[in-house]
């Protein structure tokens, strides 16, 4: 049996990437002064992106289901050494203070078109509705 070749992917340089052949490429943040720009930057710059931790299942059922409407996410994987400083960046950047959530947001987040758009109850509960392909197009994030 033949062997895939992988393609090339860019990523921003202040990202490394993670992976194997044929899994999706991932950005993996950094715990310094750095991550949290990134963070910023890369919420900013996406028209979807997704943050997670590294083998959470329901974070591969969000990435699956947008990969699968068509959608190329780029992918955050958090480390559990990184995941206070990327939650309080991402605190941060929503502009919540971490009280009206127990102080905790819960991955996998979603960021469309630069804002917060949820969680997977509401990623699954716009795509049974209909309602995620129309919230996509608009980010830019699906072009048909």
């Amino acid at each position: 049996m033949q062997r895939e070749l992988p393609c090339g992917v860019w990523l921003p340089s202040t990202a490394t990437a993670t992976g194997s052949s044929g899994d999706l490429p991932t950005i993996t943040g950094k715990s310094n002064s750095n991550s949290v720009t990134s963070v910023e930057k890369q919420v900013s710059e996406n028209a979807v992106i997704v943050f997670g931790r590294r083998g959470c299942c329901m974070c591969h059922v969000v990435k699956s289901l947008l990969l699968g409407l068509g959608v190329n996410p780029t992918i955050f994987d958090v480390d559990e050494k990184d995941e206070a400083a990327v939650i309080g960046e991402l605190l941060r950047i929503i502009g919540d203070d971490g009280k009206g959530n127990d102080g905790r947001l819960k991955f996998p987040a979603v960021f469309v078109g630069g804002k917060l758009f949820g969680g997977i109850e509401r990623v699954m509960a716009t795509h049974i509705s209909g309602e995620l392909v129309p919230i996509l197009k608009e980010a830019g994030a699906l072009w048909l």
